[in-house]
């Protein structure tokens, strides 16, 4: 039977999804990091998936999202995105040592994917944590640094002028190319890497994804390890053709 229990681990609040006999055994494991304005329990249906094949799943809520919302207008929540992305990422490190200090994890096999800006922070996340063994971005860009300035001519059209400093703002772009896998794809190691993207999706570029993988798979001397599904006429929507190659992936790969 598969279980979800709502636990809290280093104040990260997060729903763990497992077989109940084998909650305490040492399993591989897979950390799902969900999108912008979700929370964890959006991601449940890929979550029990995973775990009917006998792993565990952990499922975070971001900062500012979910349990973490707080009070906070959608407005200085976007503004504070790539706070967040960055938060995300040192969620993840606290989460992998807390299955470490467990003795949760079997081995080393130990998998993060995202939707989105989950999937932005797996491409973050992997220029960070070589223990991360296996990963999947779903409808994400690996161009951290395009991506944010981007962002910021967006809001820039939105808001006018932005209420942040000039200063800080290439303060962050500079933080965030020491984290932008576009700039670093030799950390991928050869590492298994599983990408899905709409075609037509108008929120994160498809373009910066598929053009990453095909710069990318020339680091690989297995290029099987290096998945791109695209899927034609999908917008920013995660569909079940992409759950149903990712989860059979992640078995064969974690």
């Amino acid at each position: 039977m598969i279980i979800v229990n709502r636990e809290s681990w280093n104040e990260i609040p997060l729903l763990h999804v497992v077989e109940a006999e084998k909650k305490e055994q040492p399993l591989p494991t897979l950390v799902y990091i969900h999108g912008y304005t979700s929370a964890k329990e959006h991601n449940l249906d890929i979550a029990y998936i995973i775990a009917e094949k006998g792993y565990r799943v952990l499922l975070p809520d971001c900062l500012l999202h979910g349990e973490r919302e707080g009070d906070i207008k959608s407005e200085e929540r976007e503004l504070r995105f790539f706070e967040i992305v960055k938060q995300n990422i040192d969620d993840v490190e606290s989460i992998y040592e807390t299955l470490v200090t467990k003795h949760l994890l079997e081995k080393d096999r130990f998998g993060l994917a995202g939707t989105s800006m989950g999937g932005i922070t797996t491409a973050a996340a992997l220029t960070q944590f070589s223990w991360v063994k296996a990963a999947a971005i779903l409808m994400g860009s690996p161009k951290l640094t395009a991506y944010a300035e981007l962002q910021i001519q967006l809001m820039e059209k939105k808001m006018g002028e932005l209420p942040i400093p000039e200063q800080e703002i290439n303060l962050l772009l500079s933080e965030l190319k020491e984290m932008d896998l576009s700039l670093q794809v030799e950390k991928l190691f050869g590492r298994p890497l599983f990408f899905w993207h709409g075609e037509e999706d108008n929120v994160v570029p498809f373009a910066h994804a598929y053009n990453f993988y095909e710069q990318a798979i020339d680091h690989y001397k297995n290029p099987e390890n290096i998945r791109f599904f695209r899927e034609m006429g999908r917008g920013h929507k995660v569909s079940r053709f992409a759950i149903v190659e990712f989860t059979n992936w992640l078995e064969y790969m974690l």
